[in-house]
This record gives C-alpha cells, sequence and structure tokens, in this order.
C-alpha cells in the first residue's frame, strides 16, 4: 500500500486522485449554505466534502473511506449532542484544569514597547494543547464502541496525551513514533510506555512525524473495526482537519473571553501561535477569526508548508506540502520535532490564500534565543514549538503599545536535554 499518501504534481489537479469526489471547494461551501439557510463563514462547518476553500477533501483507499465516513457521522452526531459536550466540558475543567491561564509577559513586554499576553496551553494537564482534542477523540471512540486508539506522534506530546487519555479511559493505545524522534525525545517516550501504551518506532524514511503518520495509518486499514485512528493535527481527511480544529477551539474562545477583560480594546492586534500541522494554531484563529486582529502562524524555516510548499495530496488530504520538482515531498527539518512535517493543515492554507492569515518562519538559532530569553525574563521555559512563536515576536519590531496574543502551546521539559546541548 505505500505510504498511504497520493503526490501528484503540483501543477496536476488533485481530482484525478481516487476516492475523492471532485466538487470544487466554492461549490461545495455554497452548498451548505443554501442548505443551511446560512452564509458562508470563516473556520464554520466544511460541509460533507469537507473543503476549505481548494483543500481538504478525503483522499484515502476504499478501505478507508467507510472508516472516515463513520467518524464523520459520530462526530456530527456528538457535537449536536448536548450530553456529550458537557461530559467533554467537565473533563476539560476538572482534569486538564481549564480555562487555562492569559499571563501577562511583564518584563519582556517592557523590553520590546508591547503588551504580551501568553495563553498557557503549557500549564494544561500532560503539558500541552494536545490533550483538548485527544480526550474529544477518545470520548467519540468509547461512543463509537471502540476499545483502541492508534496515533503519530513527533514531538510526543499527542503520543503522551493519547496514552493518558486511554488510561483514563481503560482503552488500549498504541503510538507510532519515528525512530529519530525517539531518540531525541526520550522523556515523553517513557512518559508514554508508563502510562502503559505501546510505543512502535517507526524506520522508515527520515523516521520523524511524516513516516509515523504514514505507519499510523496503515496500521488503521487492518484495524477500523475495534480501533479509532486519533490524527494529533488538523491534518489528514475528513473529518479530521475540521474535528480536530473544533476540539481545540476551546483555545480560541476561552482567549478570547480573557482578552475582552485584560484589553481596553478587548481583542489583541496580533494573535499569534506556532504551526506544523496547525492544531493550537487552528483552535487559537478560531476564537479571532471574525474580529480586526491579525492573524500569524509561524513555521519553522525547514518545514514551511505554507510558505515554501506546493500543492498535493499527502496522509488523505489537499494542501501545500514541500516537493521537489518531481512532486515527491521533500524531507523536513525543524529543531522542534513537533514541527518537523512537510505540510500544513489545508484551513490554514485556504486563510492564507484569503489573506485573513499570515504565515512566516523562523530559523532554529532565533528559535533557541527565544526560548532562553523566554526563561530568563518570564521564569517559563516553553517547548521549541512555542518557541517559534516567541521568536517571531522578539523580530517583528512591532508598532509600540501594540498587544499581542501568543499561544503558548506546550512546556520545555521534553527539549531540556537538546537545549543543553545546543547551550
Amino acid at each position: 500500500m505505500g505510504e498511504l499518501l497520493i503526490r501528484p504534481r503540483h501543477n496536476q489537479p488533485a481530482a484525478t486522485a481516487p476516492a475523492v469526489a471532485a466538487t470544487s471547494a466554492t461549490s461545495a461551501t455554497n452548498a451548505v449554505a443554501t442548505r443551511t439557510g446560512s452564509t458562508p463563514r470563516l473556520m464554520g462547518d466544511p460541509g460533507p466534502l469537507g473543503r476549505f476553500g481548494d483543500y481538504g477533501g478525503r483522499y484515502v483507499p476504499e478501505s478507508l473511506i467507510g472508516a472516515c465516513r463513520e467518524v464523520e457521522d459520530a462526530f456530527r452526531d456528538a457535537w449536536a449532542d448536548p450530553a456529550f459536550r458537557n461530559q467533554l466540558a467537565g473533563l476539560l475543567a476538572t482534569y486538564v484544569g481549564r480555562p487555562t491561564p492569559l499571563t501577562p509577559a511583564l518584563r519582556l513586554s517592557a523590553e520590546l514597547g508591547i503588551t504580551l499576553l501568553l495563553k498557557r496551553e503549557d500549564l494544561a494537564h500532560t503539558g500541552s494543547h494536545k490533550i483538548n482534542n485527544v480526550l474529544g477523540q477518545a470520548l467519540l471512540a468509547k461512543r463509537m464502541g471502540r476499545t483502541r486508539l492508534i496515533a503519530e506522534t513527533g514531538a510526543g506530546q499527542h503520543g503522551v496525551a493519547t496514552a493518558t487519555a486511554a488510561a483514563l479511559f481503560g482503552l488500549e493505545a498504541t503510538v507510532f513514533m519515528g525512530e529519530r524522534d525517539i531518540e531525541r525525545q526520550a522523556l515523553n517516550v517513557f512518559r508514554m510506555r508508563m502510562l502503559g501504551a505501546e510505543v512502535v518506532p517507526v524506520r522508515s524514511g527520515s523516521r520523524t512525524l511524516k513516516d509515523a503518520t504514514s505507519e499510523a495509518m496503515r496500521h488503521w486499514v487492518g484495524a477500523v473495526n475495534d480501533a479509532h485512528y486519533c490524527m494529533g493535527s488538523v491534518l489528514g481527511p475528513m473529518p479530521y482537519p475540521w474535528m480536530v480544529r473544533e476540539f481545540q477551539r476551546v483555545i480560541g474562545d476561552e482567549a478570547r473571553r480573557q482578552c475582552a477583560t485584560e484589553l481596553r480594546a478587548a481583542v489583541p492586534d496580533y494573535v499569534v501561535a506556532c504551526v506544523g500541522g496547525g492544531s493550537n494554531a487552528a483552535g487559537t484563529f478560531a476564537g479571532f477569526v471574525d474580529t480586526s486582529a491579525r492573524l500569524i502562524g509561524v513555521e519553522a524555516e525547514g518545514g514551511a508548508g505554507a510558505t515554501a510548499g506546493r500543492l498535493g495530496v499527502l496522509h488523505g488530504v489537499r494542501s501545500m506540502f514541500l516537493q521537489d520538482d518531481d512532486g515527491q515531498v521533500r524531507e523536513a527539518h525543524s529543531i522542534a520535532a513537533g514541527l518537523d512535517y512537510p505540510g500544513i493543515g489545508p484551513e490554514h492554507v485556504h486563510l492564507r490564500d484569503l489573506g485573513r492569515a499570515t504565515y512566516v518562519t523562523v530559523g532554529d538559532a532565533e528559535v533557541v534565543e527565544a526560548a532562553v530569553r523566554l526563561a530568563r525574563t518570564e521564569g517559563i521555559i516553553a517547548a521549541l514549538e512555542s518557541a517559534h512563536a516567541v521568536a517571531w515576536v522578539l523580530g517583528a519590531d512591532l508598532p509600540a503599545g501594540s498587544t499581542v496574543l501568543l499561544t503558548l502551546s506546550g512546556r520545555g521539559d521534553k527539549d531540556i536535554s537538546a537545549l543543553r546541548e545546543l547551550l
């Protein structure tokens, strides 16, 4: 079956791939609007085709079409069920510790001449935003009668969250992780195994997140009757980009309410988040997409799907991916394992095309400097993924008096060994 990816040349229509309806994205959006009598809105329901503008869709083998549709139907049913929403909200409050604080970065703000507010997802249980999505999918899996969770992970935070939810609900967990990432994220590997998860090393390709995702999806093909694939980002076939964004929307909704209290203008001038696949950014942006705030997604310089990618299909979704002239996916690089992915979620590309969000890159050296500076000015050791967003703020030369909301997506415990070697 290969890598469960289809890679058309960037100048070829992805509709040539099998198992995907050819209806245009705009038509799909308008069709949904016509049925509901509403006006299409950004970061809403992408409709049954799962299209965000020209991106998204469901590009998977026939053996997974039924499974994806079953997940979509189950999610639509659950998301419309107040009992499901209340159960998830209760877990987010009593187990995860939500709402997470909005912390003013006082010293850094003074140095930069701005007001910088940090949305503290690093303080959520397990140490990152990943738990928001995983608890939602784990509840959905139980609702569907599944007994096992399958997941991919790069930095290990999604794997830890999956192992945590599996332990909480009495499910089995199988986590696929690139061999290279296992080496640089040894602490999180131990955490997953301590929680009872099976961690499967992936030795193919670049031995990072892309290859772990391929192996996880391949494994799902043979386990659809008893396992739920718990995608960790706003990637993959419909309904995953939409479903994961909706589970992460809690970040943006909370931050919107908190900013209304903290800021005189109620809405910040800039909303900033790091982007790999882009789930923490999507969740944050969802709370501000209908405001005047400028949305800034910060990618790794060596893994920049939005800024350097070409149109193609990978892991079941039509989006922008790093490719060579023959349409072959190029290897990504980032000092942060969670951003070491050669593409970006389809909704982010749609936001970029509309001019609603801007995507920028920072390099590894800037990221390390940002992590150190945040630690020494605010006493917060951020994950290297989150430090990408900090690095952009430090180097952006923002207008004096600007207000900035930055989602600190994870804590830096997992990166201490790498930082110790680098410093």
